[in-house]
Parts: C-alpha cells; structure tokens; sequence
C-alpha cells in the first residue's frame, strides 16, 4: 500500500531531535512526515529520576529563539526535585548550588565566571533542567500544533533513494519524500540500511541505572563512590546507577533481573546489600561511535543516529538538538530553492566537530572512572583544578555548550558563536525576531548600504535598523536563521564583505 502524497521530508523518529526538527520545517511550510517505531513514547524512563536532563546554554537559547522557552520553564517549580535528583541527596543538603560535573567531580556556580566569556550579556541564557517526558510533550504539542503529521507504531524498515526522491517502507506502507532524515537513535535503521560508515571506541563498562528496595537502605552510604571494581551512585531511599568495567558484555544481552543487580551491587560496593525488590532497570555503555558523513545523497543523520556515547554529563540530547537547528533552516531552504548550492554540505561541516568532542569528553570522563590507582590518582588532581575559578569556568563553559563556534573564517571573535540577545531601543530582543526561522540583518547605525543590501535576499533575511540598549560596540551583524552569527562589524563604513558572507548563507533573488 502506498501513500499517495510525495513529502517534502520524512524524519525517523519521533523523538525530541526528531520533532524540533519537524517544527524548524515546518516553519517554512514544508509538508513533513514522522515516522516512528514505538506505538508510545510513554515510558517511566523519561520521567524523574532517569529521564532527568540539564539543558545547555545552546539548547536553552534554540528553545527561546523559538518560543518553546515558557513551556519548557513552566515546571520551573519542580526545579529543587530535579536538582536534588542531579545532584543526589549529600549535593542538595550543600550550601553551594552545582553547576554540573565531570566523571562526577561537581563545579558549582558560585566558582564559575562568565564574564571571561565573549560577547555575553547580562542575563544571557543560562542552563535548566527538565525531563524528557516533559520536553517530549512540549515539542509534541507543538509539531502537531504546526501540522506536522506524526505516526506511531510505524518505524521505517528500509528505503531506496534516487536522484530526486526516497521510497520508505515502514509499518507494511509505502511513503514518498523528497528527503529522509534520520532521528531514530543509536541503533538507528536509516544509517545501518543507508550504509553510513560509523566507526568508535568499543565500550569498557556496563552501565545500570535501577530503582530498587533493599532490606537496609543504611547500609549503603549515600552518594558516589569509586571502588576497587568500578562505580555506585546511591539516592536513598532505592535509586542507584553502577558502573561495572566488564568490557559492556551485559548490555542488552540478557535480561536485568533482581538476581543479576544484587550480584553486581555486592561485588562493586564490596557489602553485603540485599535487593528485595526491582521497580524499574535500564543498561547503557561509553561506546563512543560516530557517522563519518552526516549525509548520503537525499538522506541525512541527526542526534544519536549520528552519534553515540555514554550518557556521562548528559551531552547526548543538547547534541542532537544542536543538530537539528543546524539542519532545519538549511533543509527547508534546499527544497524551497532559496540556498546556495553548498550550503546543505556545510550541515555535516559543521555539526561533525562538536560531535567529535563530545565523544572525546566522554571518553575522558571513562579515563578517569577506571577503577585503578592511576584513575584516582588524576581524578584528584581534576578535583584540586575543577575548584579553582579559570577551572570550573573551562568545565562549564564545555558543559554548558558556551565553547561552541563554527569555523567561517571570518576575523571578527562573535563570528561563528551564538548571537548575543540584543534589546533593542523599542524592548524589542533579537530573540523574538528569530522566532519565525528567518536571518536577521542588525543595522544599529541605520546605514543605507546595508538596507540596500538586505532587499537582495527578499523575505529570506529580515532587516533591522535600530540601535540597542548594547551593541557590545558593533555596528552592524548579520544573523543566521539558527542563532548563529555569520559576519559582524565594529566600524564604518560598513565593509563590503557584509555581501559575501550573505551569500554565503542566502540565495539572491534574480
């Protein structure tokens, strides 16, 4: 059977990448398709305490860039449970609140210093915590609410591309679309059917994360603690995550059964602890593999199907969404006709870097996991760093996702980083007039070349002459539909290479 609609793009997945980035195509009214293979996405492992995640300043600044902020914010009231459930129960009885950590070694907001950090402003964008049942509902909401047509219980089986489209078979159905995209994790079938080479590390441990009862909750010290044979996490009164170096041989192999957890307690905590009931149980590994290529033709990656690695730090989901507001302007321009003809290959160009580090991070965090004397050793020396000032400001800054910036050799340091909020003299923020997926042309000093220049690319970039509360001493800058700055300038005349790095990003119109 056959769909009879040809859709501008199908995602696999129906995950928080995948639906954001339904939202960003959406926004420039292109017809999209979700398919996922999961006939729910309810599961108790998106809500507190597993599903748990800290959102960085990058993710933060694409929801508020897309007025997802407030929905996201709107549990801001739970904030003290998610933070006691990230920091567990010794880190939320400190006086000093945590910024994060690494390899579980905490930096705490009163030791960072973002004034070290380029072109922020006062009140910029700060991380939050949410979860994934919470972000999921929220991007839901919104895809449906923007016509995005979303199938569960319909995973993509395989497909066939040619020069102008891609045949998907998913759930006994045939679907058509000029372009696949996909969001379908780490086991994804787009990229194993769409023949991506994915090359990594192999794992070194089994990761559990389990909600348990024991016959004496007191036997076992809160917090986490570095044995001889690996790593434990207790949050009284039963949630525990372990770490066991057995090379991942558990993951996915057998079942987690109550047997199997209190064999793995006992030998990592060295006590003799009885499990006496098993609530709930995930595995997970620092395998750490990457896509070399985040497109084949008309199919293209994003988030862990592009990318896997250990959940250390809660990287995975910032990534993917980084990925997504990457690709979805540049996507949605490609099929409407409006990009430069290279501009859907600097997707991959740009987004394959980050990814790389993250992994790299990772793998970092399992060095110093090692149950070994050399491990603790360096993790001490971390530790002694990590408090400093210049210390937790690097970690947070990688953390936080603050350190992000293409390489589009431009000289000026904002080129290539998050746009700045500019306030504008009316109230008027920078973010508001990203909302609707357009780029953004700043003129703070009313310059008539630069209103010339900005008629070239028609409704594709949005110009706005006025001066701000602070221009963090710019004259001019030009903003891409993610955020990102592409050229800036601090004198005048304005120079003309305003007009390159337009076209870099945006097609004239003849």
């Amino acid at each position: 059977m056959c769909d009879s609609l040809i859709y501008d793009v199908v995602i696999a997945g129906a995950g928080p990448v995948g639906l954001f980035l339904a939202c960003e195509l959406r926004l420039a009214n292109l017809s999209v398709l979700v398919l996922e293979q999961a006939s729910s996405l309810d599961s108790p492992l998106k809500a507190l305490p597993f599903g748990m995640r800290g959102l960085s300043i990058a993710t933060v600044e694409a929801l508020y860039r897309r007025g997802l902020l407030p929905e996201i914010e709107a549990r801001r009231r739970d904030s003290d449970q998610l933070q006691r459930s990230a920091s567990g129960a010794r880190g939320a009885q400190q006086a000093r609140r945590p910024g994060g950590h690494f390899a579980g070694i905490q930096f705490f907001l009163d030791t960072v210093d973002t004034s070290t950090w380029p072109f922020r402003l006062p009140g910029s964008a700060s991380p939050l915590m949410s979860t994934m049942e919470h972000i999921e509902s929220v991007l839901s909401a919104r895809a449906r609410g923007m016509g995005v047509d979303i199938r569960y219980g319909c995973g993509v089986e395989s497909f066939e591309q040619s020069s102008d489209e891609v045949t998907v078979q998913a759930a006994g159905k045939t679907y058509r679309a000029h372009w696949l995209v996909g969001c379908d994790g780490g086991r994804s079938t787009v990229r194993k059917v769409g023949n991506f080479e994915f090359s990594g590390t192999e794992p070194e441990f089994t990761g559990y994360s389990v909600e348990i009862e024991l016959a004496d909750p007191d036997q076992l010290a809160a917090g986490r603690h570095y044995t001889e044979t690996g790593m434990y996490n207790f949050q009284p009164p039963g949630t525990l995550a372990m770490v066991d170096f057995d090379g991942g041989g558990f993951h996915r192999t057998r079942p987690v059964t109550l047997v199997h957890v209190q064999t793995v307690l006992r030998r990592i905590s060295g006590m003799d602890a009885t499990v006496t009931a098993l609530h709930l149980a995930t595995t997970w590994t620092d395998r750490a593999y990457q896509a070399t290529t985040y497109r084949n033709g008309r199919v293209l990656l994003a988030g862990d199907a592009a990318h896997i690695h250990s959940p250390l730090g809660g990287q995975g989901l910032n990534l993917g969404l980084g990925d997504a507001m990457n690709l979805g302007w540049k996507l949605a321009a490609t099929v409407r006709g409006t990009a430069p003809h290279d501009l859907l290959d600097s997707y991959g160009a740009e987004r394959h870097p980050p990814g790389s580090q993250v992994l790299d991070w990772s793998r970092a965090q399992v060095a110093l996991m090692r149950p070994s004397p050399s491990s603790r050793a360096l993790a001490a020396i971390i530790g002694d760093l990590i408090e400093t000032r210049d210390g937790a400001s690097y970690f947070a800054k990688r953390v936080w996702g603050a350190s992000l910036r293409y390489d589009l050799d431009r000289d000026h340091d904002l080129v290539g980083r998050s746009a700045p909020d500019f306030e504008l003299t009316d109230g008027t923020k920078l973010g508001d007039l990203l909302s609707a997926g357009r780029g953004v042309l700043l003129d703070f000093h009313h310059e008539a070349p630069l209103r010339k220049l900005a008629r070239r690319w028609g409704d594709q970039l949005l110009y706005v002459a006025s001066d701000a509360k602070d221009t963090l001493g710019l004259t001019a800058a030009l903003i891409r539909p993610d955020g990102i700055v592409a050229w800036a300038s601090e004198v005048l005349p304005v120079p003309e290479d305003c007009a390159m790095a337009a076209t870099r990003w945006f097609r004239q119109i003849e």
